[in-house]
């Protein structure tokens, strides 16, 4: 059994599913409402547990944090190095989520500080042998990749999702790069093989394109792609990019190769869209 360790946000999500997307200034009906643990790493961390892996998940969280406690105790993800933070409430994201398309459209609120290096390198690393960071406060990141490239058995990876200032600077930090169809777009990319081809060579990383399944380039610049199957109904999107990290660094884990882990992490997140939330186990 692989010791995975996952460092990022969790919140609360709140998801209103309607028929359709509102029109601006407009009313709508929200026919079932669900309060649920959310957070790219969280989320990672309840996948990762429930294909069997130890999994352990270090971050910041308010003094009352009960639905993620309760969330990560349900499915046996150690949060006991949690950093909780006084006099802050929990990171929530509002979330609608679409009948008609499948689509989710996200508001997020946080007013708790960004988990520091200094709370990271009190953390016992002995155990080990993956940690996946979710790419944010860049600041703080580079001092926490370097800690752990100084235990070199840990296998690192990185979740980059969203496009934030300096962290490109730090891919080389990371064994396995995982990337979103929203970064590959703002780097003026419309398609993931080009995208992929035009990282440093020698990277070694994936990029999920909805639909189109995903695609990934190994360190010898061989291009891969793992379709996705076609889907009778989508019924909920939200955490299925997080998803596909748990069945990509699964997979890694128990040494299949690149390949194996691509398409284990397409069938993962496909999974994800046919149904509410990411309980596989029940």
């Amino acid at each position: 059994m692989s010791r995975v360790l996952c460092i990022g946000t969790a919140t609360l999500d709140i998801v209103n599913r309607v028929p359709r997307y509102p029109e601006e200034d407009s009313e709508v009906r929200a026919t079932s409402q669900v309060m649920r643990m959310g957070g790219n790493a969280a989320n990672t961390a309840i996948v990762l547990a429930q294909l069997g892996d130890d999994v352990a998940w270090v971050g910041h969280l308010p003094a009352n944090a009960e639905i993620v406690d309760s969330t990560f105790a349900r499915h046996g993800v150690d949060a006991s190095h949690a950093t909780r933070v006084a006099d802050r409430f929990m990171p929530t994201s509002y979330i609608i989520a679409s009948d008609a398309t499948g689509s989710r459209s996200i508001v997020h609120y946080r007013d708790i500080p960004e988990y520091s290096a200094d709370d990271f390198v009190g953390v016992d690393l002995d155990d080990s042998h993956w940690v996946h960071f979710e790419g944010r406060a860049v600041d703080q990141l580079g001092a926490m990749l370097r800690h752990v490239r100084r235990a070199n058995r840990i296998t690192v990876s990185l979740e980059v999702e969203k496009p934030r200032p300096g962290i490109e600077d730090l891919f080389g930090h990371a064994d396995l790069l995982l990337f979103s169809r929203a970064y590959a777009h703002w780097r003026g990319f419309t398609d993931a093989p080009t995208f992929l081809r035009g990282l440093p060579k020698g990277a070694r990383a994936t990029c999920a394109w909805g639909a189109m399944g995903a695609w990934a380039i190994d360190v010898d610049g061989s291009l891969l792609h793992a379709p996705a199957p076609v889907l009778d109904r989508v019924v909920d999107t939200v955490g299925a990019g997080d998803a596909f990290n748990a069945g990509v660094i699964h997979a890694s884990c128990a040494g299949q190769a690149l390949a194996q882990a691509l398409s284990a992490g397409v069938a993962l997140a496909s999974l994800t869209c046919t149904q509410d939330g990411l309980a596989f186990v029940r």
